[in-house]
């Protein structure tokens, strides 16, 4: 038997619509997993746009400003792990004294290094914010006037006072977010 065609509604029909293009956009990001490289470098392309845009239309330095404060803030995201060892100090009562670091015997449960935001999802909210932060470049409520030069200082020094209090917990709590530098363990040839 045909199936009876039931009379759509026209939020029926927006409904089908909005769903389509979210399975379309799904099998995009789907498709754009593997290729890390070639996604970052798309990304920075847009962000180099944007701030040739900033910088030829002299505004929009608000813009700017909030995507590099959201920006710092996945990244910093991005380097933390997402068990805090400094919590599991809290939770353990500092009583054995080595909380929170690797272990060093055979008996300590090793614990890998897993990000708070993994990349694939950084690299999607970073590329949202700097595509989002393009179009609001292209409306002028959005270009308050500002004395630039203090944002940037600004900016500078939150990133610098943030970085180095994240560089000071990698220290103390002993663990590296990246994974060069490490070293790497092949198979053992047979001769």
């Amino acid at each position: 038997m045909d199936p009876i065609d039931e009379p759509q509604t026209p939020f029926g029909t927006a409904v089908a619509h909005s769903n389509k293009l979210q399975r379309q956009y799904q099998a995009l990001l789907d498709q754009s997993t593997p290729h890390v490289t070639y996604r970052w470098i798309g990304t920075a392309v847009g962000l180099a746009l944007f701030f040739l845009r900033v910088f030829v239309a002299q505004g929009w330095y608000i813009v700017a400003y909030a995507l590099g404060i959201y920006l710092l803030n996945l990244f910093l995201a991005f380097l933390q792990p997402k068990f805090d060892p400094s919590n599991d100090a809290l939770d353990n009562d500092m009583e054995d004294g080595s909380i929170g670091t690797l272990p060093t015997r055979k008996d300590e449960e090793f614990r890998p290094f897993i990000r708070r935001l993994p990349e694939f999802k950084f690299w999607h909210s970073a590329t949202r914010a700097v595509a989002i932060s393009f179009v609001c470049s292209w409306f002028e409520i959005f270009n308050v006037p500002v004395f630039w030069p203090v944002l940037v200082m600004y900016w500078l020094m939150l990133f610098i006072l943030t970085m180095r209090k994240q560089i000071q917990h990698m220290i103390k709590y002993r663990y590296v977010p990246f994974s060069f530098g490490k070293t790497r363990y092949g198979k053992a040839s047979n001769n």
